[in-house]
């Protein structure tokens, strides 16, 4: 039989990765745009977020690996089945790259990632103003990219939820069931011949 729904690991991954990437790219917004007490605050809350977003990316890709995904929808037409997969290879290179820029611009910068108080994470990359700054250029840019992604994938999570309703979004919903009632009449079903 052909699963329908991801895992419940798969399932609690995502959301949760979700809530920390989108606050992520809220505190990242928050630590650029003030020169106020809050910047160390929102720092110290952000090296400790994205090392988690990193090892949680990690985790979540070996699970994709071993248990693969439910399959798209037959009908869905073969350019929606290119983007979902090419917006999925972009979205997990985003939730691994990000983090580790952001790891690498502080060993640049000669910076201690310190996750809490006591506790720092090793240099990966060696001091370098001039890496520094490339680095912080592409986790800047980088960042605005991640977020149209994310942008994407929310409209598109909500295309199949409410104009195809063909149980894509509801592979990955919290719980089980149509989120949506279908509609009685055929008449007002979507037309979903290929």
């Amino acid at each position: 039989m052909i699963r329908q729904r991801f895992t419940v690991l798969q399932r609690v991954l995502h959301w949760v990765m979700a809530v920390a990437i989108l606050a992520m790219l809220f505190i990242g917004v928050g630590m650029v745009s003030t020169i106020s007490a809050s910047y160390l605050g929102l720092v110290s809350i952000h090296r400790p977020l994205g090392i988690a977003i990193l090892i949680l990316a990690v985790i979540r890709i070996g699970v994709r690996l071993l248990r693969g995904t439910p399959p798209l929808p037959a009908d869905l037409p073969a350019p929606m089945k290119q983007a979902a997969i090419l917006s999925h290879i972009g979205l997990y290179a985003l939730m691994v790259a990000m983090p580790l820029l952001g790891w690498g611009m502080l060993s640049a910068a000669a910076y201690p990632a310190v996750m809490w108080h006591g506790f720092a994470l090793p240099a990966i990359l060696p001091q370098s103003a001039t890496l520094h700054a490339v680095l912080w250029d592409l986790h800047h840019y980088l960042a605005f990219a991640f977020f149209a992604l994310i942008l994407m994938h929310l409209s598109a999570a909500l295309f199949h939820l409410l104009v195809r309703r063909d149980g894509v979004f509801e592979s990955m919903a919290p719980v089980a069931g149509d989120m949506i009632a279908k509609p009685a009449d055929d008449a007002y079903a979507v037309n979903r011949t290929p």
